[in-house]
């Protein structure tokens, strides 16, 4: 029989179809290769974007390089421009939009890249989160990656994404304000609450290490939907320390590998899941009072292995054909 689940944190149900049941090869759909005859990525095509940002360099010229989008979704020039249209509200496209290249090679993936390679990106990402945070215009700094055609990658070259925005997204809000009532009511960490609860079960864990946890969400939307998230209460990824960013960096290559070797490198999307822009003017009242006691920062990952259907889109409910435990078992028994 299926089960209904329901997420604490997005106040959402997810529906687990376990008479729908796929074996993981079902999800085996690895993408060709797009041909491309030229990548505005690879080395000796700077020119083809616009000025980098920031580097850093390797033995042979960048290793990794940050450049703004070419057709950025938001454009940092300029004000918000609030205003109202009759009930409706709208304001300026203001914002950032940044490209963070992986790496020089053109066919390495963020999974084979060594853990060392791994460490120094997640370094720029850090930088590039800390530095959009002195705008006092953005409220919010995602960073993504889109690996594959179908998770919505325009180009085969790895690469993640950075996007400030001036309003918070509803995602996040829910996360936020989610976490911040269960903390008025028992003074825990919601997210701290639920990876205790995980560790002892262990049935959704795929893997435990030194200070990260990786586990499938117990109302998982989609099959093998993965979360990686410090062990012991820390609400900021800039918080994280030059150790930790190691272990992190062993965790994220560890789980990606065990996504690319158990479904055949499936296309993914993940988010890093940050707190906000405290330096975000002006501020709500009393709207940051309990934010490094009751929020959590994660990654997660979500391999593209179905599409949502009418149904999804009119209710807001996931159907996920793969009870998350069962996904956690296999990931945990793949050699990598």
């Amino acid at each position: 029989m299926s089960d209904l689940r329901h997420d604490p944190i997005q106040k959402r149900w997810v529906i687990i179809a376990t008479e729908r049941v796929r074996r993981p090869q079902d999800f085996h759909a690895k993408e060709e290769k797009k041909k491309m005859s030229f990548c505005p990525f690879c080395p000796g095509n700077e020119h083809a974007t616009p000025p980098e940002i920031m580097s850093v360099k390797g033995q042979n010229g960048w290793k990794i390089r940050v450049v703004p989008n070419k057709f950025p979704a938001l454009r940092i020039e300029g004000d918000t421009g609030r205003q109202g249209v009759g009930i409706f509200d709208k304001m300026n496209g203001i914002g950032a939009h940044e490209v963070v290249i992986d790496s020089p090679s053109h066919e390495t993936s963020l999974a084979y890249l060594s853990v060392d390679d791994i460490v120094d990106l997640l370094k720029v990402w850090q930088e590039r989160i800390r530095d959009l945070c002195k705008d006092t215009r953005f409220r919010y700094i995602l960073l993504f990656k889109n690996h594959g055609d179908a998770a919505g990658a325009s180009l085969e070259h790895p690469h993640c994404q950075i996007i400030a925005t001036p309003i918070t997204p509803r995602t996040v809000s829910m996360e936020l304000q989610s976490c911040k009532e269960y903390f008025f009511v028992k003074e825990r960490c919601l997210i701290c609450d639920i990876i205790t609860q995980e560790l002892e079960q262990k049935m959704r864990v795929v893997r435990v290490g030194e200070r990260f946890v990786v586990f499938t969400p117990f109302a998982s939307r989609f099959p093998f939907e993965t979360c990686i998230a410090p062990r012991f209460h820390q609400h900021d990824f800039l918080m994280t320390t030059a150790e930790e960013l190691h272990l992190f960096a062993v965790a994220l290559k560890d789980t990606l590998l065990r996504l690319s070797v158990g479904l055949d490198d499936p296309p993914y999307n993940f988010m890093l899941h940050n707190a906000p822009n405290v330096q975000w003017h002006p501020h709500r009242p009393g709207y940051w009072t309990t934010l490094e006691h009751d929020y959590h920062w994660h990654l997660e990952i979500i391999p593209r292995v179905t599409k949502m259907a009418g149904f999804e889109w009119g209710t807001g409910f996931y159907i996920n054909p793969t009870a998350p435990e069962d996904a956690a078992k296999y990931l945990r028994e793949i050699e990598v």
